[in-house]
């Protein structure tokens, strides 16, 4: 229980890049409302250059899905234990876990035990709209409370007696303005070349699965059309595994390759893109940049998936709410340059098409983002709100 004469102290916990950035926005706008909130945690840089630091790392945890977190197993168990074990330490009266399905939950048993008076939120809910219904029973029984991003969340946790909380997606509230043109000047890029983004995914498993027919796909674009550069942009996690591969593409070696200080300006830059599937597609949408989703999972994780945990039409949140395919999705064995280079191709070649996608991917966007003050703001007064236990 908080001590009446203490002011309230959050610990957050963020695993991935996405996950740190919405916890660097929480701890703004938390400051932004109250100042005396004390606020410690564990991300990464985004968390760090809020002055939210440790020594707990989680890099290595960016894995995918069920399968391949097997290989990081004790990994996850002893870093999920060492978190609870500093929120323990802090004294915290709420534990906000953001995002992360699979390590949050284990981060939520081991903090219920460490600390039983701590009230345990997650800020943003695993899929249950897009997979097995499960996880809204398991995630009920074990966090005290739901910050949802989704309109429709409601519906699927609180039947298993989870109070939840629409504070909105924070992706739909960011600054993603970009400088374009500087970007091309920078890189020596003209007006009339035109400019592919290639995103290879933030996470290991995604570069070793994707890069191969991504890299492919932008060699294939690139032999009819000499006007054609490539961009990437690359996270932290995964810089030095695609240098590696990319050192053994001579055809790539014009490539542009870029780190998150020039990310906007690049998408800005952009007139089309190849991305695996991830928050990237829903920003890039925002900015009205037309991209092709791939994605793949290991065989068995892919079987198990299909048969027994999707549920929604599309992978693509933007998808999932126009209610079609704006976002071209290719999928497992279609992720491959024979479905990829034709999809990219129209793109590239069809400028009215392009325009016409780019602006139907704003108005839905738009929409989605609906009213308030921002997933952060309305977060941070959710959580203010709710106090501890």
């Amino acid at each position: 229980m908080q001590a009446s004469n203490r002011p309230l102290r959050i610990f957050i916990v963020a695993a991935e890049p996405s996950g740190d950035m919405v916890g660097a926005e929480l701890v703004r706008a938390l400051r932004a409302q109250n100042r005396d909130i004390q606020i410690a945690g564990v991300g990464r840089e985004a968390m760090a250059a809020e002055g939210i630091s440790s020594d707990i790392d989680l890099s290595a945890l960016s894995v995918l899905g069920l399968f391949d977190g097997l290989r990081v197993w004790r990994l996850v168990h002893e870093r999920a234990g060492a978190c609870a074990d500093a929120a323990a330490a802090f004294g915290a009266d709420q534990v906000v876990l953001i995002d992360s399905w699979g390590f949050m939950l284990r981060v939520a048993w081991k903090v219920r035990a460490a600390s039983p008076a701590a009230r345990i939120v997650k800020y943003i809910g695993p899929q249950a709209f897009a997979t097995r219904p499960g996880r809204a029973k398991a995630l009920g029984r074990a966090v005290d409370n739901l910050l949802a991003i989704h309109p429709f969340d409601p519906e699927y946790f609180e039947p298993y007696g989870l109070p939840t909380i629409v504070v909105g997606n924070p992706a739909l509230e960011r600054d993603l303005t970009g400088d374009g043109a500087a970007f091309r000047a920078r890189h020596g890029i003209s007006a009339d070349e035109r400019l592919m983004l290639v995103l290879f995914g933030s996470r290991k498993a995604e570069v070793e699965r994707l890069f191969d027919d991504f890299a492919d796909t932008a060699e294939a674009l690139m032999m009819d059309r000499p006007d054609l550069r490539i961009v990437t942009v690359l996270a932290p996690a995964v810089a030095e595994p695609v240098m590696e591969r990319l050192r053994a593409r001579p055809a790539l070696a014009g490539m542009v390759v870029t780190g998150a200080e020039e990310r906007l300006d690049a998408f800005a830059a952009s007139d089309a893109a190849l991305a695996c599937s991830g928050t990237v597609t829903l920003e890039l949408s925002r900015m009205g940049v037309p991209s092709v989703v791939g994605y793949r999972l290991g065989p068995v994780a892919w079987t198990i998936a299909w048969n027994f945990m999707l549920r929604a039409p599309y992978v693509s949140l933007v998808n999932i709410a126009a209610g079609r395919e704006l976002l071209p999705e290719r999928l497992q064995t279609r992720a491959v340059p024979e479905y990829l280079v034709p999809e990219m191709a129209r793109l590239l070649d069809d400028p009215e098409h392009r325009a016409s996608v780019g602006q139907a991917l704003k108005d839905v966007t738009a929409q989605m983002a609906g009213e308030g003050g921002g997933a952060s703001v309305n977060a941070a007064r959710a959580l203010i709100n709710l106090g501890p236990l």
